[in-house]
């Protein structure tokens, strides 16, 4: 007889779970410190390139008209002094205020139309919509210089006053075909198509539809557009000094270009002067700086 075979029992074996993805700390340690090192150095490099003409503008605004010498830039000034902001603000005041007057109803009005634009591009689709955006975006790819004589012929013949409006309509309208396509493109991959259709069964119409369902979520859409249209229209020195012929009318960046003096050119003056015009662009990235390129994002991928 032979004996009967030993039954072995397996234990049942634990499951192996996964190691758990590395984090930037883990990551940190593989590499050791002198990569984390290294990064910091190369990025507080890039950050001190990038700041150097801040710095030479702050360094001469601060020193006095014999002082401001180029050979002498980047020293510190002997005698700091704030007689250059004060001459820069006494000329630049005046334009600063109509700069505002122009930024802030061409940026709301080319912004509210590029949504219009865009929802009904996006949304209302009509026959022709497609060839109708074409040219919204062909618009974007005239330069400037190409309708300057037959824009101020047009304003001229219409008789609009050689002052502020000139510029609005002028920024509006080139401002339309770039909010247009942000627009059209962040409703077309961000708003889902089961909202529009519920809003049509429930008998909304069109502006009612976009005025419930559209609008409460184009936030992101409209930082950006707020963004970009402020910063261009601000910017804006060509239209400015060619559309319009009143000095009491002048933008900050006109009254800026006749800051400079026509035998001595006074550096402090346009440093401190180049500076001031800057804050409302600064003050503007810093309080939405970090939802523009969520804006951007929000509408470049679907889903």
């Amino acid at each position: 007889m032979t004996a009967p075979m030993p039954t072995e029992t397996t234990a049942a074996m634990p499951a192996i779970e996964p190691l758990p993805p590395l984090t930037d700390d883990h990551q940190l340690q593989r590499r050791g410190p002198v990569g984390h090192v290294v990064k910091i150095v190369l990025l507080f490099v890039f950050v001190i390139f990038f700041l150097l003409p801040v710095i030479l503008l702050l360094l001469t605004s601060f020193k006095s008209l014999a002082e401001a010498d180029p050979s002498r830039a980047w020293q510190l000034p002997k005698h700091w002094t704030l007689d250059a902001w004060r001459e820069a603000w006494s000329q630049l005041h005046g334009a600063l205020g109509n700069s505002f007057k122009l930024v802030i109803p061409a940026t709301i009005i080319s912004t509210v139309l590029g949504s219009l634009n865009g929802y009904v591009l996006s949304r209302w689709r009509f026959p022709g919509a497609d060839l109708v955006f074409t040219m919204f975006l062909f618009g974007m790819f005239i330069p400037y210089q190409a309708v300057m004589i037959p824009l101020g012929l047009l304003f001229k013949d219409v008789g609009v006053d050689p002052g502020l409006g000139r510029l609005i309509i002028a920024h509006i309208v080139y401002g339309i075909p770039m909010t247009t396509l942000i627009f059209r493109n962040y409703y077309a991959t961000t708003i889902p198509n089961e909202l529009i259709e519920a809003a049509r069964m429930d008998g909304a119409g069109m502006m009612h539809t976009y005025a419930s369902v559209i609008l409460p979520a184009s936030a992101p859409a409209f930082v950006v557009t707020a963004i970009w249209q402020f910063t261009s229209i601000w910017n804006d020195f060509l239209f400015a000094v060619f559309l319009v012929t009143n000095p009491d009318s002048w933008p900050v960046t006109v009254a800026l270009n006749n800051t400079a003096g026509s035998q001595v050119t006074p550096f402090p003056v346009q440093m401190a002067g180049a500076l001031i015009a800057s804050i409302p662009t600064l003050v503007v990235y810093i309080l939405l700086g970090r939802y523009f390129m969520r804006g951007l994002m929000a509408g470049a991928l679907k889903g």
